[in-house]
Order: C-alpha cells, then sequence, then structure tokens
C-alpha cells in the first residue's frame, strides 16, 4: 500500500530536523570541548597561582595531560554514539533488527517486543565495549590510576547486564501494558509508576545492588564516627550506621 504524499512529506521533514538537530548538538559539543582541550593545554606549563604552594608543576601537567586524554575520548564517544543514533534510526537499523525478529517470534507480540529491548540493548553495549575497554586498561592505566583486571571487568560487565535486564525488563514490560491498557493516558500511568519504581530503586540500591560490586564495613575511627553522627543528628537525619567501601580496587583515584 503506497505511503500518502503528505505523510511522506512529513516523515521527510522530520528527518531532516532530526538530522539537522543532531549535527548542530554535535558540532556544538565538540566546538566546546576543543575549546577546553586548548585551554588546558595553554596553561599546562605553570601552577595556577591559587595552588602555586600545594601543587607541584609536575603533578599540574601530569593532571593537564589527563583531562586533555579524557576530553579527546569525549570526542570519539560522541562520534560513536553520534553514528549509533543514525544506524538505529534513519539508516533503518531498528527497523532491520525488528523484521529479523518478527521472523523468529511469527508476530509482534509482548514477547517480541521484550525481544527487541533486550538486543538492542546488548547491541549497543558491545557497540561501547571496545571504547570502555580502552579508556580502562590503556588510558587509565597509562596515568597511573586503573587497579581493576580484565576478570574483575568482566564480571562487573556481567552483573551490570544482569541486573539491568532484571529491573529494565519488568519496567518495559509494565510500560508496555500500559500503553495497550491505559489509553491515550497511558503516559501519566508510566511516568506514576516510573516515580515509584525509583523511589524503591533507592532502597534497593544500597541494601542489595551496591553489595555486589563493593564490600562495605563498619567505620571503626570511633572520632569520625563521633563527628559525623553529631552532624547527622543536628541536621535531623537518621541511618543505619557508618561504612566504609572498598572504592579503591578498581581504580586509585
Amino acid at each position: 500500500m503506497p505511503v500518502p504524499t503528505n505523510a511522506a512529506n512529513l516523515a521527510l521533514n522530520l528527518a531532516y530536523i532530526f538530522s539537522i538537530t543532531l549535527l548542530v548538538g554535535l558540532l556544538l559539543k565538540f566546538w566546546l570541548i576543543s575549546r577546553q582541550i586548548r585551554h588546558v593545554a595553554y596553561h599546562r606549563h605553570a601552577v595556577p597561582i591559587a595552588f602555586a604552594n600545594t601543587i607541584t608543576l609536575v603533578s599540574h601537567q601530569k593532571a593537564a595531560d589527563y583531562t586533555i586524554s579524557k576530553l579527546r575520548i569525549g570526542l570519539l564517544e560522541l562520534a560513536l554514539g553520534a553514528a549509533t543514533l543514525m544506524g538505529w534510526t534513519l539508516l533503518g537499523g531498528l527497523s532491520a533488527l525488528n523484521q529479523v525478529l518478527l521472523g523468529w517470534f511469527g508476530g509482534d507480540g509482548m514477547g517480541k517486543q521484550l525481544a527487541l529491548f533486550v538486543t538492542f540493548v546488548l547491541i549497543n553495549g558491545l557497540i561501547e565495549m571496545p571504547l570502555g575497554l580502552y579508556q580502562t586498561f590503556v588510558l587509565e592505566a597509562r596515568f597511573g590510576f586503573n587497579k581493576t583486571t580484565l576478570k574483575l571487568w568482566l564480571v562487573d560487565a556481567v552483573k551490570s547486564s544482569l541486573i539491568g535486564l532484571a529491573i529494565g525488563l519488568p519496567i518495559i514490560y509494565l510500560v508496555l501494558w500500559l500503553m495497550g491498557a491505559a489509553g491515550a493516558q497511558w503516559w501519566v500511568w508510566a511516568w506514576g509508576a516510573w516515580v515509584g519504581i525509583s523511589l524503591l530503586l533507592l532502597w534497593l540500591f544500597p541494601t542489595f545492588i551496591a553489595p555486589l560490586f563493593n564490600r562495605f564495613m563498619p567505620l571503626e575511627d570511633q572520632t569520625l564516627k563521633d563527628r559525623v553522627t553529631a552532624l547527622m543528628t543536628q541536621c535531623g537525619f537518621k541511618s543505619e550506621g557508618l561504612f566504609v567501601m572498598d572504592g579503591s580496587k578498581r581504580s586509585s583515584h
């Protein structure tokens, strides 16, 4: 069935607007980051006066070099993100993936839609993985910050993926169900559900998720503990304890 001319023109105009907006945003971000790189490089050879008595020139130059390297990686991330977005949208990647899954599932039911979400997330993760590995094991290692191993990195990636699926799939299922069951106001119900889930995650994360990645030990420094407790009492804040996290096992930042 041919697409009506008005609908085709509207789709084409929206594609133009999307492309121009994406390009302008990308160029603006590239310009801002490039300005920051030039600014840091220009001031690399002298410690700011305010820190001249506390920071050595060597440390200052190392910080500047690290900042410049991170910003350059940021340029690559922006370019990769824009190319990936174009591939999924205007170049038809998402539509092609949808057609493949339609062939596998033989319909457009909830199972296929969830499979589309999972496959989309996994492919995006694989696209971003090389840059993530480079940042951790080349850039961070070059400046002496990386303390993680490839095994720990992979374990973290698997854990994060499984937790993301465990949390994300029910949310996507709920949103898709609301789109079909709640009528034109489905987005109001979806927003309310998301607010409730976000509040639940505030409790779930420190209680169940964070301990999967880090170890939390009770704070043993009694003096510090007393000072923090006094501050919390003054602010009317209550907690179930003060803990020290082994955050340095992955990075020395």
